[in-house]
Order: structure tokens, then sequence, then C-alpha cells
């Protein structure tokens, strides 16, 4: 595996892989490496010949109240754990590779970015959209990967694909479980005994939630209502949102679901924030 620091040598490494007609898969992250990350390295080298990861904190995409000097950097493990699964190449760039002095241009998002984890993080997704496409103009993948459960996120990112008429495909990733069904995360690791066993509350929420609406229940309001009714049985608990949109706009619902809708929370257990969500399909 190959550890690449700056844009330029990444950019022609990239260039002379499509020169021999290689299909660049290409996983971004922001490190601390899990077993969900390594689902979707698996993921990409079932569509590509080549395999890229980045790991790369990214600072647009904090807010003014998120730390971004806290978050967890364990770049040596993330190699080890890159070049166990077969990694071909490893993007570790830094803040000013990324964004040189005196930078200012970004990209801004209008649409999908307005509710659910956007309304309360204004911002956040603007610098998603930022990094990815600088991301993409320097790995120049085929294909990139990303996690169903940053839902929000994979629609934005295709919104960006598609409006900005970035010639990658786009393929999403399943989100990876415990054996309880929490969906794994970075975050898990800040939840004590008592927290981490009340976490799993989460995936029951939404497990209500397919199986009222399997059952017949096509009101949104009755089946946040449940959803919250389960979170609220678990005291290290305190919900964020819990909504369901449409799942195309990521709007609001007036009605009952008569379209494939998301059913997404971000509930706080402990110190962290943990989001999880399900599609309910009509």
């Amino acid at each position: 595996m190959k550890i690449i620091s700056t844009a330029l040598e990444m950019q022609q490494a990239a260039l002379a892989l499509r020169a021999q007609g290689k299909r660049i898969g290409f996983v971004p992250t922001m490190g601390n490496l899990h077993e969900g990350h390594l689902s979707l390295v698996r993921l990409a080298k079932e569509h590509a010949d080549t395999v890229v990861v980045s790991v790369f904190v990214n600072p647009t995409q904090f807010g003014p109240n998120e730390d971004f000097a806290a978050y967890p950097r364990t770049f040596e493990a993330d190699r080890a754990l890159c070049e166990k699964e077969g990694v071909d190449l490893l993007f570790h760039p830094s803040v000013p590779e990324m964004y040189p002095d005196g930078a200012s241009v970004s990209l801004v998002e209008t649409a999908l970015s307005r509710t659910l984890c956007g309304a309360a993080r204004p911002g956040h997704f603007d610098g998603v959209c930022t990094v990815v496409a600088k991301l993409f103009h320097i790995v120049l993948p085929h294909v990139a990967v990303f996690g169903e459960k940053d839902a929000q996120q994979l629609r934005v990112i295709r919104r960006m694909v598609r409006d900005l008429r970035f010639p990658v495909e786009i393929v999403p990733g399943p989100t990876a479980r415990e054996p309880d069904g929490l969906a794994r995360s970075s975050r898990n690791q800040y939840m004590d005994a008592k927290q981490r066993a009340q976490a799993p509350c989460l995936r029951r929420a939404l497990d209500e939630s397919e199986r009222l609406f399997a059952a017949g229940e096509r009101d949104p309001r009755k089946l946040v209502a449940a959803m919250r009714a389960l979170i609220a049985e678990c005291p290290a608990a305190k919900v964020d949102y819990i909504d369901i949109v449409d799942d195309e706009t990521l709007q609001p619902l007036s009605g009952p679901i008569e379209r494939p809708a998301l059913a997404a929370l971000a509930v706080w257990v402990g110190k962290p924030r943990l989001i999880d969500n399900t599609v309910l399909r009509p």
C-alpha cells in the first residue's frame, strides 16, 4: 500500500491508473476507522480494480460549537487497517494541502441540507460538498462508496454529483451494525457501559416504525410518536430529532406516506450524538 500526502502526487497516480485502464474505487473518511469503514472498502473492491482511501479531518464541516481539534486522529491504526484490507493507495493530506492559504471558493447546497442533521448543523453539508468535490478532482475515481448510515450525506453527495455532472458513480454501503443492532460509529467509544446498553433503542425505534408501517400505518406523525415513546424508555437518551421525510427531497411530509420515506433520528446517548435511519417503502 502506498501512502500519498500531496494532491499533485495523488492526481498523477490516478491519471496513470486511468491510462492503464484501471477502474478506481474511492472511500473518503475522516479516519478513526472501524468495521463500518472497512465494509465500505470491501464494497469498493467489488466495484473497482484499485481502491483509494482518504483520511482527512475536514475543518469546514465543523460548526462553531464543534471541536475540530478534539476529533480523534489515529492515523497509524488507520494505516494498519487499510493495509490489512488490501487498500492500494492511502491519501492523507494536510489541511494546508486541501485548503491553501487564502482559499475562498466553496460549494453551497441549498435544498437537501436544510432538514434533519442540516437543520441543527448549518453549513455542515456545504463543508462536506466542498471537501468531497476537492477529493473527487484529486482522486479521479470512477466509483465512490458512501455509507447508508449517513443518509442525508449520501443524498446530498448524489445531488452534488448530479448537479455538477461529476463522472463518478455513487455506490451506497449498507449500515454496519453491532450484534445488538446499534449502528457502528466512531462515536460509540464515548459511551459508558450503562449508556451503551441503552443505545440500541435507536434501532428498536426504527424497527417499530417498520413494524407499524408494514401493518398499514401511513400517518408519519403516529410513526414518529411511536419512535419517541420507545426512545423515552431509555433514561440516557435525549432526542435531537426524530422525523420522517420524503426519501428524495428530504422535505417533511404533510400527509400520508404514499412514496418512499426516510425515517431518521439523531439521539444523544450520554456524550455522543448517534444517528440511524431506515427507508419506508409503500
